[in-house]
């Protein structure tokens, strides 16, 4: 694929790219369950090989999910001239390292949130996909599904009136020893789950200016410090606050509100958007809109289905392919901006004091 990256970082160049991108898997985790079973949904997409820590572990993998190739090592896989694309679902300590090293043996790439645990680290991963002319993107899948689309062109049609407050919360139960339990690997319940709510208090309220947030520390063995729970609150622009909560010892809770000075929209299921309507509270009446009317986008009725994960790999594909109807709004700027938030709020956390967020520079 040839052509100059755009101006957000990702290397869509000028091209025609892959009419089939071939995806390779970099690791053997579950979430890449989801993702292959998602991938039989994109026609344009083809998961050909696996890349993991042990050769038999990897075969077996492949053989589990119906891919041709195994390898004993990422750096196999990266290798692999088959491979088009690189699917990151790494520990989220190695994402950088590997979302870069995946660019530089010129693999597109599409990592698992959070993209970087540094606003350093997104800029640094971005750099290299220009410098590669390759597409990078993060996983934060639910933004853009047609349930999120809906709930913003209910904003900003003015249906609740002027947005005044955002609340999210993303809560689940997981043992001690879990991954998302476990320091070393880039644990905690900030990163882990508080990236999605940190993107959606964005993506709906804007630039946050400055954050405040409490956190109690994981005393489990492995969890070196991490943060079990943790709560915060946003100011954002034209005078709109924000608050979310996350846990990893809780009940699962998946809560999006937005709250105006006429009504309340209310996302059910918010990062997986399995749900596929929103809630619009206004007048004392609940309307429940259906995401996907006129089934454009051919949202399943299962409950338990993957239509998130599909819409984002095929998003990926297309713009892989160079298709010049696909653009990604979700860029460079939005990612550092992204891990700089996060940055903030781990700050204000150990502080316990106001952290005003910096001017994120390209």
């Amino acid at each position: 694929m040839t052509g100059a990256a755009n101006s957000t970082g990702t290397g869509t160049g000028t091209g025609v790219g892959p009419t089939v991108v071939r995806w390779g898997m970099l690791s053997t985790s579950g979430i890449g369950r989801v993702l292959a079973a998602a991938a039989a949904g994109v026609p344009n997409a083809q998961i050909v090989a696996v890349g993991g820590r042990d050769a038999a572990r990897a075969r077996a993998y492949a053989d589990e999910l119906g891919i041709e190739r195994s390898h004993g090592s990422y750096e196999q896989l990266l290798a692999d001239p088959d491979v088009d694309a690189v699917y990151v679902p790494v520990p989220i300590s190695l994402h950088t390292e590997w979302t870069i090293r995946a660019l530089r043996a010129g693999k597109h790439v599409l990592c698992e949130k959070p993209f970087a645990t540094s606003a350093a680290d997104a800029a640094a991963c971005f750099e290299a996909a220009q410098q590669a002319d390759r597409v990078v993107l993060e996983g934060l899948m639910g933004r853009r599904h047609p349930q999120t689309a809906l709930a913003r062109r209910l904003l900003a049609d003015g249906a609740i009136g002027r947005l005044a407050f955002i609340r999210a919360a993303l809560t689940v139960d997981v043992p001690p020893g879990d991954i998302r339990r476990t320091g070393a690997l880039g644990g905690g319940a900030l990163l882990d789950l508080g990236c999605y709510c940190v993107s959606a208090i964005r993506l709906f309220g804007g630039r946050p200016v400055r954050v405040a947030a409490a956190r109690v520390l994981d005393e489990a063995p492995g969890a070196d410090g991490g943060d079990l729970r943790l709560a915060a609150t946003l100011q954002l622009p034209a005078g709109v606050l924000a608050q979310f909560d996350v846990a990893l010892d809780y009940p699962r809770r998946d809560e999006l509100e937005l709250i105006g000075t006429a009504g309340t929209i209310t996302l059910p299921d918010p990062w997986l958007c399995r749900a596929g309507v929103v809630r619009l509270e206004r007048d004392g009446v609940t309307q429940e809109l259906p995401a996907d009317p006129d089934g454009r986008f051919g949202l399943s009725t299962d409950a338990e289905n993957e239509d998130a994960y599909r819409l984002e790999l095929q998003h990926a594909c297309a713009l892989i392919a160079g298709d010049a109807d696909e653009t990604d709004e979700f860029g460079a700027a939005d990612a550092i901006e992204q891990a700089a938030t996060l940055e903030a709020v781990h700050a204000a956390a150990v502080s316990g004091a106001w952290v005003d967020l910096p001017t994120v520079r390209l």
